[in-house]
């Protein structure tokens, strides 16, 4: 039996899907609703750099391994507390949305044992971890704060981001990654 805040949720989103018919059309900024009002769409589209970044267990990776699919990607830290509370809502988007790509990219120096302790201490079940140490890709996407959500098209080119943290799998959330990746 569904609760009441589910049932709720599922309203809400469908609202927001079916209301929003600028959305359909390309216009997303019905959709830039609660916490996705910080959402900046990228106009023009621009490239990812394809800088090489590394996996946890130290080997060579880069985000267009995953050219083809939309991708999500997550600049974070162990440190940063607006992270970790936004951690689990990444993991359940990603059991969510297979078809989604989620990305967490630890950035700058976070110690392998403090991702580990966090990842198994949160629950996360669904997301691989990719790291940029040295901060060389997150330099080149100008990425000052954290957390940061980078949305990126199947190209390969970012189409919005958003800074600070957020619920991934909220209803609003669902249907402005449905109007974004519907256009």
């Amino acid at each position: 039996m569904k609760s009441i805040a589910q049932v709720a949720a599922a309203a809400l989103y469908a609202v927001l899907v079916f209301s929003a018919n600028g959305a359909v059309a390309g216009d997303v900024s019905a959709l830039m609703v609660g916490p996705m009002q910080k959402m900046m769409l990228t106009d023009p589209p621009r490239d990812l750099p394809d800088v090489g970044v590394t996996t946890l267990e130290e080997g060579p990776a880069l985000l267009s391994d995953h050219k083809g699919a939309w991708m999500v990607v997550n600049f974070w830290a162990t440190w940063c507390a607006p992270c970790r509370k936004e951690m689990p809502s990444l993991d359940r988007l990603q059991a969510a949305r297979p078809d989604l790509v989620v990305v967490p990219m630890a950035t700058g120096p976070n110690p392998l044992p403090a991702i580990t302790r966090f990842w198994e201490e949160a629950g996360i079940a669904h997301l691989t971890v990719l790291r940029d140490p040295d901060r060389a890709l997150s330099a080149q996407l100008g990425i000052m704060a954290l957390p940061l959500t980078v949305i990126v098209n199947p190209q390969g080119q970012e189409v919005a981001r958003l800074i600070g943290d957020a619920e991934w799998d909220a209803p609003e959330t669902l249907a402005l990654l449905d109007a974004l990746m519907a256009r």
